[in-house]
């Protein structure tokens, strides 16, 4: 019984197969990177820590832009 799989093995994976599977995911995360970064910098005038929430939005993937809607958008000030 083998325990340790080198980078050799990578090789013999049907990534046509699995690309159906892994590519909604990838587009649903980069959609939602994309409408925060474009919320956020259309109201940076009324935001707190614009560049903290940048960074949080594109370092943590999937969880940035949802910690944005829901905790980053309460922080404007009411003009």
């Amino acid at each position: 019984m083998q325990l340790h799989y080198g980078l050799e093995e990578l090789g013999d994976i049907d990534w046509m197969g699995i690309l159906p599977i892994i590519l909604p995911f990838l587009a649903v995360g980069f959609i939602l990177i994309l409408i925060a970064w474009i919320d956020l910098f259309r109201y940076r005038k009324t935001r707190k820590n614009v560049l903290m929430w940048a960074l949080i939005i594109l370092l943590i993937n999937t969880i940035g832009p949802i910690l944005y809607f829901t905790l980053g958008r309460k922080d404007d000030t009411a003009k």
